[in-house]
């Protein structure tokens, strides 16, 4: 087959596959807001093990001396939309909010 046949023939599968995943997508957008998520618990494991403190003035020096006072899960880019109660779902904690006060070792600068 010609090169011009392979490149037509993807160009057709690409764009039936657009056409038939476009109504999921649309419907899937359209779906009402989830509740939101459970607060994080600083006694969580994987919160102890990242030094998570629900107000950053409270972080242990000691143990994090590269925090600043000026970091927050508010200004890091890890942290999802906020919620209607105004935490932040983190993709650190899948399925758990932060509160936007709080910080943790995982903590990266919003560009």
């Amino acid at each position: 087959m010609s090169e011009s046949n392979n490149s037509r023939r993807r160009f057709i599968k690409i764009a039936v596959l657009g056409a038939a995943t476009a109504p999921i997508v649309g419907g899937l957008a359209m779906q009402p807001a989830a509740a939101n998520l459970p607060l994080l618990s600083v006694d969580d494991p994987t919160a102890k093990a990242l030094g998570y403190v629900e107000d950053t003035s409270k972080v242990d020096a000691a143990k994090f001396p590269s925090h600043k006072a000026d970091q927050n899960c508010t200004n890091c880019n890890l942290h999802q939309p906020p919620q209607a109660d105004g935490n932040l779902p983190c993709s650190i904690f899948p399925g758990k909010a932060v509160h936007p006060k709080g910080w943790c070792a995982a903590w990266v600068k919003k560009p």
